[in-house]
């Protein structure tokens, strides 16, 4: 492990070749919580979730133990939440050539008219290239909330950053765990409740699993190497019996 903040506990990982995970562990619930940045590592670098604003400075020093700041061409964002983005105008500021990357519904709606620059705004299905690595923007509308949520998914590495998808509690001490997610993060999702319970949410695990992941790169907790497809039709099947959804 490498600890970039001694006094926070703030750390980098690679959990996927050229994908770190940065962790800071904090005390905001009984039991301890965790947010996760990820950066991609390529010709032009990603960061997916910025973290809240307030953590800014820890998760900037995380980033430049890996890569100076200022190379940051990205600054992606699941949907419009301060900790996928309380910090993203900080970012834009430190990396200049940087710009926002996020939905359509969310760059229309929220990041173009918050943000300091124009978002790249991607298409359900868009891919970008960003040197070795290409990702794909898979938009999910309220899975788990919000109308402008969407996911990347690594098309080289299997590797699905699945924002708060398998929220887990905890300070998320092992960067990334083979062991069962599932259900840790539904003993975390049951008592608060902050899925959307949308119409078509067996509909939209099927789109993300269809991605076959291998690695999913949670935003809370551990992140997860298996198979993604089984886990992420696990937990549909879950949401879907909880609301009483038809088959």
């Amino acid at each position: 492990m490498a600890t970039t903040n001694a006094s926070t506990g703030t750390n980098v990982h690679e959990i996927a070749d050229g994908i770190y995970r940065i962790n800071t562990p904090v005390d905001i619930v009984p039991g301890g919580f965790s947010f996760n940045q990820y950066l991609i590592l390529d010709d032009q670098p990603l960061l997916f979730h910025t973290g809240p604003r307030k953590m800014f400075p820890l998760v900037r020093e995380a980033v430049e133990s890996v890569i100076p700041v200022s190379r940051l061409r990205f600054v992606a964002l699941s949907h419009f939440e301060a900790d996928e983005c309380g910090s993203l105008n900080e970012w834009l500021a430190v990396a200049p050539d940087s710009v926002p990357l996020c939905s359509r519904i969310a760059a229309m709606v929220s990041v173009n008219d918050i943000a300091d620059r124009p978002a790249r705004a991607m298409a359900d299905g868009e891919e970008l290239t960003l040197g070795k690595h290409s990702v794909k923007w898979l938009d999910a509308p309220h899975l788990p909330h919000g109308w402008e949520t969407g996911y990347l998914m690594d098309t080289g590495t299997k590797t699905m950053f699945c924002g708060d998808l398998f929220t887990q509690g905890g300070i998320g001490a092992r960067a990334l765990t083979e062991e069962d997610i599932l259900e840790t993060s539904e003993a975390f999702r049951q008592p608060l409740d902050y899925f959307s319970h949308s119409t078509n949410t067996r509909q939209l695990m099927e789109k993300l699993a269809s991605e076959l992941p291998d690695t999913l790169a949670c935003m809370h907790g551990s992140a997860w190497k298996g198979d993604g497809a089984n886990l992420l039709r696990a937990l549909g099947e879950r949401l879907v019996s909880d609301s009483s959804q038809p088959s």
